[in-house]
């Protein structure tokens, strides 16, 4: 999270305040035109922005992005037959002018389910910092169309306080997955509501009845009591993304702060996948899974997808630009592998301009 105060910038919570920056923008399409030699390469990054939320239905990847910085009130979605171009964007939803959500649209995620799409985000009341009216909010479209018109479902039941305006607790980046028949969630929140941004943050996982409903009570899987996740300002969990192959659970979040170049992946590892997701004892932990290098720095919020094909699987991330503090980040992304222990296997931040085969079955690769 960040205040801007004249030309500094301060420190104060999350990653998430910049959802991405300013998004993709008319500037940002052709840098990844190459000769015709080339046409089977492409290089990083794919564009500026941060917290990227890619999803494949069909033969189209969707990108969901929120327009604009910190005190953004839109979300536009993006399609494209190409991973490596997010293609152009359309505006889904506006936040209302008063309200839990009128502000600060931070961080959206797109999932389908049921033949309806869901746009889960985070959002503030208030313009500015302190940045303490965070939580999390989920919309649903009206028909099949991912880029279609959208309603509000609502908030989501992070947590219960019932002095607070929302009856709620301070939370971002909901993912969601259904795993064996069940519907859940998982976030970064805090353990109370705060009168400081200036507050460390958890991961809570919690069962949903629906996909607009949070039927269960949290449960607290993660915070920073990791000698790797500790060491800056205020450390962090955050970003959770739930990642699934071949009956293995994972949970890949981020760690450190988003402005450092510290930031980087831990990962959860579901300990016996017949066991309840809810028993915060079947987690195991372990990290860091990605990082970065002395060319590459702050990588973080990671989503994962698949080839054109489906013969590959991909992570798309972000950058820091320079290892100074600050939010100007971009888009990059990466091929991973599988170890035969069932863990992905991430490898090393690959350098930005490098040049790197483009997904199986993409045109052109």
């Amino acid at each position: 999270m960040k205040r801007r105060i004249g030309s500094w910038l301060f420190m104060a919570t999350s990653c998430c305040m910049l959802a991405t920056l300013s998004g993709y923008t008319a500037a940002d399409e052709g840098k990844n035109e190459l000769p015709d030699t080339l046409k089977g390469m492409f290089k990083n990054p794919i564009a500026a922005g941060a917290d990227p939320w890619v999803i494949k239905s069909g033969k189209y990847y969707y990108t969901c992005l929120s327009n604009g910085n910190v005190d953004s009130k839109g979300i536009s979605v993006c399609r494209s037959l190409k991973l490596t171009e997010p293609g152009s964007k359309i505006t889904v939803w506006t936040a209302p002018d008063t309200g839990w959500n009128s502000t600060q649209i931070w961080a959206p995620e797109l999932h389908h389910m049921n033949n309806r799409w869901y746009i889960y985000y985070a959002a503030g009341r208030k313009k500015g910092a302190p940045y303490i009216h965070q939580r999390s909010g989920v919309l649903e479209s009206v028909s099949d169309d991912p880029q279609g018109q959208y309603i509000d479902r609502g908030l989501l039941q992070t947590g219960v306080d019932k002095n607070d305006p929302s009856g709620t607790i301070w939370a971002i980046d909901v993912n969601v997955a259904s795993i064996k028949g069940k519907l859940y969630a998982v976030w970064s929140g805090w353990e109370k509501n705060m009168d400081t941004d200036k507050t460390s943050q958890q991961l809570y996982i919690a069962e949903m009845s629906n996909p607009w409903t949070i039927s269960s009570k949290r449960v607290k899987l993660s915070g920073p009591e990791q000698p790797w996740e500790q060491g800056g300002p205020l450390n962090l969990n955050e970003g959770p993304e739930f990642l699934l192959h071949k009956g293995q659970v994972f949970i890949i979040y981020s760690t450190r702060e988003s402005w450092t170049p510290e930031y980087r992946l831990g990962q959860l590892r579901l300990k016996d996948p017949a066991r309840s997701l809810l028993d915060a004892a079947n987690w195991l932990k372990s990290g860091p899974v990605f990082q970065g290098t002395h060319t590459v720095h702050g990588t973080g919020h990671a989503s994962f997808t698949t080839s054109p094909d489906g013969k590959e699987w991909w992570m798309i991330y972000h950058t820091k630009r320079s290892t100074k503090p600050g939010w100007e980040r971009d888009i990059m992304m990466q091929k991973f592998k599988w170890n035969k222990d069932g863990n992905p296997d991430f490898g090393k931040p690959e350098p930005a301009g490098k040049l790197l085969k483009k997904p199986s079955g993409e045109e052109g690769g």
